[in-house]
């Protein structure tokens, strides 16, 4: 009998417990504080939206799937590279006709989305043995 009083106790303490840790972590803001595009960013952000690019491309792993998730993108390939992409499209991607000023604001809003969150890992590289090991993006940044 006083085995199971002893389950008892440790039962209804780690309930106790998960339901405290649950509340504190959901009910706790964020240390990142309020996170607000720049004026660019926004401008950009209407520009996506305008030309339904979350149709095909994902943000925080939310999107089409037939373009490739383009929240880390400015960490990986940087701004010629998504400025080139935005014009001139590849495979399946279509070509758009921006002008400068939408494809400095596109370049901004991915660069303000790469800051705030990132896709599980950037790269990785499998072995013959099966191992594989995973690339994360730098997750701490500098006030520019």
């Amino acid at each position: 009998m006083e085995l199971s009083k002893k389950r008892l106790l440790i039962l209804v303490f780690l309930i106790v417990f998960f339901s405290l840790y649950n509340f504190t972590i959901y009910t706790s803001k964020s240390n990142y504080g309020p996170i607000q595009f720049s004026e660019l960013a926004v401008k950009g952000e209407a520009v996506w939206l305008q030309n339904n690019c979350n149709s095909c491309h994902q943000l925080y792993g939310l999107g089409g799937y037939l373009g490739p998730d383009l929240t880390n993108e400015y960490t990986l390939r940087g701004p010629e590279f998504i400025k080139a992409m935005a014009v001139s499209g590849v495979k399946v991607m279509p070509k758009f006709n921006f002008n400068e000023s939408e494809k400095s604001a596109l370049v901004q809003f991915l660069k303000e989305v790469d800051h705030t969150g990132f896709y599980h890992h950037i790269s990785d590289s499998i072995h013959a043995y099966g191992w594989v090991d995973l690339h994360y993006k730098k997750t701490t940044y500098e006030s520019q």
